[in-house]
């Protein structure tokens, strides 16, 4: 099978390889995606010396080993005179990592070393606390996603259903005309390796039966609203509000789930919201739930719960890489189903994959409140086509179909 190259993602960390300032790039996002392979890709293209290793070893290294690595790099780039790459792969397993990282690139800049150095990472709690704590000023971060609908298609010739349930983890897509075998693999493979060793090693885990617990009980709810105390109804051992929040954070540094506040336009109210569950990627809820794609699809209430989840998913990631931030709202039976902000940029979003069209009372009651708010409805396109004449004018109505393949496009952003 040919090899898919990430084209933007490709093109972005060869840029940063290139002339100045010589800055350490960081790549982050979840297991599984493709940031090794596409790393790998422009190892193989680099014509200087290089060398790459990995900590995603049976026994976690010591800085010991970062300071190791570095320095047989720092030799061939000496040796022969050109500049050098190194890449350091799953670095956030090594205790105080950034420090060894600082001082050797800091001698590196004080020699005049031509090295080049990619470090790569599956947690973003670790990561971001290294890279904050000892490196300010010295990186630049590129996050890597899960596949998007457009790179799904050109490369697996996945339909938009296909994708909604199998998800854009693109070691799994191969298998999923075996579905029981696909599901095996995402739960082993995926979750399995996420939970017992991306989040412990991000702090400790008092109860993990619970972490266990608190992370199915969201994927049996996606795109829902769920209040702490309705979730410690639900949880065997379920401790109290404080390690359940504690717990959904952890889940979300691990690249699985979004906790969305509530929009208010005040940060010390949206802080004390109820969250609304994201989870990042519609494969882990397909590969739990059982049913099968056939027969989840038939499930209207639910399918229209993956719809939303995923277009939340989709959004949650190109928000906050435009420097804004997701939201929903809420206030009694009037719900939004998505608030984007950026800068003073807010949009609402509502989303209907297959129910009648309701008059948007929502959306409009937001505006009232939030002025100068854009309105859109994501929809499928035999709804837009039935109920053209119910949608108001100044609803931007985008097609579900047309938000997966161009989303920044489709919304305006």
């Amino acid at each position: 099978m040919k090899e898919y190259l990430r084209k933007s993602l490709f093109n972005a960390l060869q840029k940063g390889l290139k002339g100045e300032p010589k800055l350490l790039q960081v790549i982050i996002g979840p297991r599984q995606v493709g940031k090794t392979t596409l790393v790998l890709q422009l190892y193989d293209k680099w014509s200087g010396p290089k060398l790459y290793k990995t900590a995603d070893l049976l026994n976690i290294p010591t800085v010991d080993w970062i300071v190791t690595q570095w320095k047989e790099c720092r030799s061939l780039c000496q040796k022969r005179k050109r500049e050098s790459l190194l890449v350091l792969d799953e670095i956030q397993k090594i205790p105080r990592w950034s420090e060894a990282v600082k001082k050797m690139f800091d001698g590196d800049k004080r020699l005049r070393t031509p090295m080049r150095v990619v470090l790569l990472g599956s947690s973003s709690l670790l990561m971001q606390k290294g890279l904050t704590e000892s490196l300010a000023g010295r990186f630049e971060i590129h996050r890597h996603n899960h596949w998007s609908f457009s790179e799904c298609k050109e490369y697996f010739n996945l339909k938009l259903e296909e994708y909604l349930y199998f998800g854009g983890y693109p070691g799994a897509i191969p298998l999923r005309k075996d579905e029981p075998r696909w599901a095996r693999y995402i739960r082993d493979s995926l979750i399995e390796t996420v939970l017992s060793k991306d989040v412990i090693l991000m702090s400790p885990i008092t109860k993990p039966a619970l972490l266990r617990q608190v992370f199915a009980l969201c994927l049996a709810h996606p795109a829902e609203i769920m209040s702490y105390q309705k979730m410690i109804g639900q949880l065997q051992d379920a401790g109290n509000t404080t390690t359940i929040a504690f717990y959904l954070r952890l889940l979300a540094n691990a690249f699985l789930l979004a906790p969305l506040e509530k929009y208010s336009g005040s940060k010390i109210r949206q802080r004390g919201s109820m969250p609304k569950i994201l989870v990042l990627d519609n494969a882990l809820i397909s590969a739990t739930m059982g049913g099968g794609f056939k027969s989840t699809l038939k499930n209207k209430p639910f399918w229209g719960r993956m719809v939303e989840n995923a277009v939340g998913a989709k959004l949650y990631p190109l928000v906050r890489e435009l420097g804004g931030e997701l939201f929903y709202w809420r206030d009694r039976d009037n719900e939004v189903d998505y608030v984007v902000q950026i800068g003073q940029k807010l949009i609402a979003i509502e989303v209907k994959s297959g129910s009648p069209l309701k008059t948007p009372a929502s959306l409009n009651l937001f505006v009232r409140r939030y002025k100068k708010t854009k309105k859109i409805i994501i929809l499928q396109p035999a709804i837009i086509e039935s109920e053209q004449d119910r949608i108001e004018k100044d609803i931007r109505r985008v097609k579900l179909q047309d938000f997966f393949s161009n989303p920044y496009k489709s919304i305006g952003l």
